[in-house]
This record gives structure tokens, sequence and C-alpha cells, in this order.
């Protein structure tokens, strides 16, 4: 049985209350509707936000609302709209005429694209020429604005508006307003469309998608001498919180070799862990509790022998450094590169250069001892272990320190991390 699909129904308080009424039944899937009434589109996109991620799709009342919340990047679910050209149109075009007031030859109209009123003229074989319309979107004060200074020059006779809050705004000061309101077809199609969309977007974020991890600290030979027990207590400290971190997502773990991991999971549930394809999955828990810097490889597929390839597809160009972003592949082989998220206005987000903190710390070294702890490097730089705990990760992700294992005590706690400083990467000195 299809799973119920929900979907958001955003809008004027009257066409979600008919679209409510109409149920589920006008959709070609079982589907629960969740009202998000407003009392002016400028609401769209706090009526989205309201909605949360349970929501599999939103059906707008018109572009207006629509193009609202995906300027505002809101919209993070399929969507689509109520078509208010055609039939909606000509039906208003009808009333106009039908109001001594109006000559539908002489009006204006908001919303509806200059395209899709040249149809209905061209249908009603009525010339368009002197009709004036207004497509792109704009606050309701404006729009208004627009259809009251055509009627005052006497450019026009009267207003047909998609929008509830204009026509209110147009009937309060005199001007003949008349509302497009959509057609019962065009709101099931409308309907029909959320609810397929809906659809689609489930089914893309339960396509299977394995992540492979590698780890070049255990893959690579030991630079120094090293126990066994070393190696032997790594594996298992990561196998364990891979483990740990898979089971936040539904995912499950595999080893594949002494340095490798496979991770079955579904792109719904990688994507929410990688804040929609934007960082690497599980790499950044690996090096906050181990230390570790991994390589990482996603890939989604019809089959798991295609999500395999395409997850060690991107892991080779993680490992030959051609890849910042776009580390997961999508089920057709093609890298996935979302779009970045935009920096609020005025952050100034600090990153630590790795060579100028290395190079601080390599001037305090006392007897040629490379070998520090979080503790000693925070005394060095003059900032809190916490922060040089940081730092040290940092000087390990750009290949500037090698971290040590763990120096075990009898205290309880979390024992001791030591890192070797990599000083011959400042050259000579």
């Amino acid at each position: 049985m299809t799973p119920d699909l929900t979907i958001g129904v955003v809008g004027p308080h009257d066409l979600v209350e008919r679209v409510m009424l109409m149920g589920h039944a006008a959709a070609p899937l079982p589907c629960r509707l969740v009202a998000a009434a407003y009392r002016d589109e400028q609401e769209a996109p706090d009526k989205v936000t309201r909605l949360g991620p349970g929501v599999d799709a939103c059906l707008f009342a018109s572009p207006v609302p629509y193009d609202l919340a995906r300027r505002s990047g809101v919209l993070t679910m399929p969507a689509t709209y109520v078509q208010l050209g055609g039939a909606a149109l000509v039906a208003a075009l009808a009333k106009a005429a039908l109001d001594p007031r109006v000559d539908p030859r002489r009006v204006s109209i908001d919303v509806v694209s200059r395209a899709d009123v040249e149809e209905a003229y061209t249908d009603l074989g009525i010339s368009a020429t002197d009709v004036h319309s207004r497509d792109e979107p704009g606050a309701t004060g404006t729009i208004a604005a627009y259809h009251e200074r055509l009627v005052r020059q006497g450019v026009t006779t009267g207003a047909l508006t998609c929008l509830p809050a204009v026509a209110e705004r147009l009937q309060t000061s005199g001007v003949p307003a008349i509302r497009i309101r959509p057609t019962s077809a065009a709101v099931r199609t409308a309907l029909h469309t959320a609810a397929l969309l809906g659809a689609h977007h489930r089914l893309e974020e339960s396509q299977l998608t394995v992540v492979l991890v590698e780890v070049p600290t255990l893959r690579e030979p030991v630079r120094r001498a090293a126990p066994r027990y070393w190696r032997d207590e790594l594996r298992l400290s990561l196998h364990r919180l891979l483990v740990q971190e898979a089971n936040r997502i539904n995912a499950t773990v595999w080893p594949i070799d002494d340095h490798s991991y496979l991770i079955t999971a579904t792109r719904g549930s990688i994507a929410t862990a990688t804040d929609g394809f934007r960082v690497l999955p599980f790499a950044g828990k690996v090096r906050d509790e181990l230390g570790l810097a991994v390589e990482v490889g996603v890939g989604m597929g019809r089959t798991a022998h295609d999500a395999e390839s395409h997850a060690r597809a991107a892991l080779a160009r993680a490992q030959a450094g051609k890849q910042a972003q776009g580390f997961a592949v999508d089920r057709e082989g093609r890298a996935l590169i979302p779009a970045p998220r935009m920096p609020p206005a005025g952050a100034t987000p600090l990153k630590p250069k790795g060579v100028e903190v290395l190079a601080r710390l390599a001037a305090k070294l006392e007897g040629g001892d490379t070998v520090v702890d979080a503790e000693g490097a925070g005394k060095m730089l003059g900032v809190t272990p916490r922060t040089a705990r940081r730092l040290l990760r940092t000087l390990v992700d750009e290949g500037l320190a090698w971290p040590l294992p763990p120096n075990r005590t009898p205290q309880p706690g979390r024992p001791r991390q030591l890192y070797r400083l990599i000083v011959e990467k400042l050259g000579p000195r």
C-alpha cells in the first residue's frame, strides 16, 4: 500500500478552506492535507517554515506566495501552485462583462502572465491591445497602487486581481476590482501535481545510498615505531564510532578491510546528516572524537552495485584532490554539487591558517621536541585547551600534524591525545 503523503496548502483562507473541503479525494494518491492559511501573501514564507520538514510537498494559491517562499529559501520540499490563467481568467472576464463599470477590453491584470492574457483574449475573440498586465511579484500596496494609477489616469476601467488583499484595498478606494479565482478543475490539477511531486520526492529520499569511508592513517605505513595493539584499538574505536553514528540515521556499517568501511543508507538520511550534501558525512565526528582525518565518497544508484560503484568514483575524486565539494555522485553518475548557502550579512567567519599556527608552535618548542598535547599547545598559543584541541585537529586535516596513539593512564576520563608536529613542512628555518 502506498504510504500517505502530506501536502501543505498555503494560501488565503477562502482558497485553503476550498481545497480542504475538496479533500484528498481530488489527489491521485492517498494524502493528508495540512492547512496553512494567511491574510497577506508576505506571510507565505513563515507559513512554510511552520509546516516543518514533515510535509512532502507544498501547494500554493498562486505564483506570488510560491515565489516569495522560493526567494526566501524556506522551500526544502517540492512545490507547485494553482494556475490562474485559462478558465479562471475567462471566468473573471465574464464577471467583468456583467459589471456596468468595467470594460473587459480596458482593464489591468496582475499575477497572470502576458502570454496567458493574450491567449484568453484570443480565445474570446477580443483584442488585448488596451489590456495592461503585471506578472512580476510585489507587495500588496505596490500592486494595488499599480491598478489605482491606471484607473486614475483613465487608461483602464477596473482591475482583475489574483490577490485577495489587493482586491480588498482596491474596493476600499473605490476602484472596481474583480477576483480571479481558480476553477475547481485548476485546483484538482494542482493537487494532482503536488501529490505526484511529493511521491517522487519520497522515492528520491528512499533511494539507496552507499558511503565509503577510508582512513589514510590506517592505510599508509606507520612513519614511526608503534605497537600493533595501537592500530587494532584504533580500528575498534573507529568501527564503534561509525556504528554509533550510523544508528542515528538508520544506516548499517560493514568493514571492508583494515582501513575502509562501507555504510548503506538512504539518500534522505544522508542528506540530513550532511546539510543537504554540503559537509562530509561522519568526518567531523571522527575528527573530533579520534583526531583522525578520513576520505569519504558517497554514491547513489538503482542497485547496490551501481551505488557502490558511484561511491568508489566519488572516493577516487577525493583522493585525487579534485573535490572540495561534490563528494557525492548521483544515480546517473554525475557529481552532486549543491548550491552554497549564503552567509548572513556582515558575517566574517575566521578560519585559522594551519601554517601560521604550526609556525607559532614551532617557535615555542624546546629541545627539538615536536610532540604536544592540547594543554601544552594552549599555553604556547595563549588559548584555552579546547581551542588548542580544535587548532591541532586543523593541523591534522591539513597534513601538518600526526595524531599519536592515545596516552593511556590509570586515571579515569578521556586519555591524553598527543600530536607530532610536522615542522618539516615549514621548510628551512
